[in-house]
């Protein structure tokens, strides 16, 4: 079996720094330390001059079909105004195939003139016969027009279903504008009607996360919908593509039944060897953007709006039971300070039925009250954090939660100080899939409330070690490990958050061999 020497500047393990060089045989790592003392004449040496070393970055929370729906639809995400958003579905529903339904994703209402979400109005100004749906980008708030709303049979009786908001104008109409839950019923129409995500797109949108440096990502996956791709199941075109990923898929399955996470627990450990089951996800609120996250309080800028309540208990605990019976770990989406107070009572009980916290997952934990956040450290639950939410949110947080909430709005360095676990990620679409700027924003929070920031360390330990555990990896450069490691134009460590936000990625390895990269590959678009 070839051994391979890998010698660079320096190695960066979550220990610390060890020496110059990497020797792998076959997929597994032989020791690391000084070239010198590493080479032999039957060893092939492959150089990186300048660069670093580290263990493979993990994600611990992306949903590759959305990701590959940002890389594929049109996106709203540069728009300035209603009249911009209209001339971007003018173009692409001209290049539309008849009869098919136009998805647009990424709509951000805080950074358009009008400073509001459109409507049905607008949308059927561009066609008011072709079905149209348009998502914000927290993936939590969407528009249809009034083609989409009709095909979906919604109107001014249709009751919002257990967990969403219909918005109405003042005669009752529905204006479009569909919170939570709501658009389901319109993505599930829409559904045979939308091109959808294909095998070969998702293999392309998975090796351009392999060119960020990500080795292994915690992917979400619905079992009955397609919100973001317009096919009849995230889950089956994942599986579909999952033989020829080039990174591994620890797969969060989004299930209506216990009986259903079964059937994809099954499915999922026959698709391949590098997708693994890994547990389920729910959701219990919503996003801070659309308002609909579950507040104690009001929103600061909607004094009649404390958000939106998704999660049934009993429902809860019956699937977090049965993701635990599978060997599965537990992930339950929380964003506003009721939401995480619900579900931190929902852990603890499940904790004191013999649950192990480790597999136990915060995703988001957003906004916590004081207590909350010591619950975390005494539980041992992991809070799955995206640092990047700061990035596109600093602009309006304060406006949205006041100041003395702000304090306690992804409280990093309080939740690390409590003894809380940590895991990174990005939410990708909901965020760019770029783990050094996630890195680089834990640092420095891009100045908001920056007392809350976490060290160079914990920031990298937060997409290496910390993210793999919390997908049931190991991010570890030890000997007899899985050579799974990313290689840098610098030291994540050594360099400023600025330069991490311009790194350059040298190569990507997984399982002991480089991901080929092809030119022209993009990461991410706006």
């Amino acid at each position: 079996m070839t051994r391979r020497l890998l010698i660079a500047d320096s190695i960066r393990s979550t220990d610390g720094q060890s020496g110059d060089a990497l020797l792998i045989e076959g997929n597994r790592i032989v020791a690391l330390g000084d070239a010198d003392s590493l080479r032999s004449p039957s060893t092939n040496e492959i150089r990186f001059p300048g660069a670093t070393i580290i263990p493979g970055l993990r994600d611990a929370h992306l949903h590759p079909v959305g990701y590959t729906a940002a890389l594929q639809r049109p996106s709203l995400k540069a728009a300035a105004d209603f009249t911009e958003i209209s001339d971007i579905l003018a173009d692409a529903l001209r290049c539309q195939a008849p009869g098919t339904a136009l998805t647009a994703l990424r709509l951000d209402d805080e950074s358009l003139a009008e400073q509001r979400l459109p409507d049905r109005r607008l949308l059927d100004a561009v066609s008011n016969d072709t079905p149209i749906l348009i998502m914000r980008y927290c993936g939590h708030v969407a528009v249809a027009n009034t083609a989409a709303l009709e095909l979906a049979g919604i109107d001014r009786t249709t009751v919002a279903p257990a967990g969403g908001v219909i918005d109405r104008d003042d005669r009752g109409d529905p204006t479009g504008v569909l919170r939570e839950t709501a658009f389901e019923p319109v993505t599930r129409v829409l559904q045979p009607l939308t091109p959808p995500i294909t095998p070969d797109q998702i293999v392309e949108a998975l090796v351009a996360l392999a060119s960020t440096g990500l080795t292994g990502i915690g992917a979400m996956a619905a079992t009955d919908s397609c919100l973001w791709g317009g096919a009849s199941s995230e889950l089956e075109v994942l599986l579909e593509a999952a033989i020829r990923s080039p990174i591994s898929l620890r797969v969060m399955v989004i299930a209506p039944s216990p009986e259903s996470l079964r059937s994809a627990a099954e499915r999922i450990t026959a698709a391949g060897p590098r997708v693994t089951f890994t547990g389920v996800k729910m959701f219990s609120d919503g996003s801070l953007g659309g308002h609909t996250a579950a507040m104690q309080q009001p929103f600061t800028d909607k004094p009649d709006e404390t958000g939106t309540d998704r999660l049934d208990p009993a429902w809860a605990e019956g699937m977090a039971g049965a993701a635990l019976d599978l060997g599965g770990r537990v992930a339950i989406h929380a964003i506003g300070d009721r939401a995480n107070h619900g579900v931190l009572d929902l852990m603890e009980r499940l904790v004191e039925r013999g649950a192990d916290p480790a597999r136990l997952r915060i995703e988001h934990a957003s906004v916590l009250a004081e207590a909350d956040i010591a619950r975390f450290g005494r539980l041992g639950i992991t809070a799955s954090i995206q640092p990047a939410f700061i990035a596109s949110e600093t602009g309006w947080l304060e406006k949205r939660v006041g100041p003395d909430r702000l304090r306690r709005t992804y409280p990093f360095r309080s939740l690390a100080d409590a003894g809380a676990r940590l895991a990174g990620g990005s939410d990708s679409p909901v965020e760019p899939p770029h783990p050094l700027r996630g890195m680089a924003a834990a640092r420095d929070r891009l100045g908001l409330v920056p007392e809350e920031a976490l060290t160079p360390e914990e920031s990298f330990q937060l997409f290496t070690e910390s993210a793999a555990t919390a997908i049931g990896e190991e991010a570890s450069l030890a000997p007899d490990m899985v050579a799974n490691l990313t290689i840098l134009d610098l030291d994540p460590v050594l360099a400023t958050p600025d330069e991490l936000r311009g790194a350059r990625v040298v190569g990507t390895w997984v399982e002991g061999a480089e991901v080929r990269i092809p030119k022209g590959v993009r990461a991410w678009q706006s």
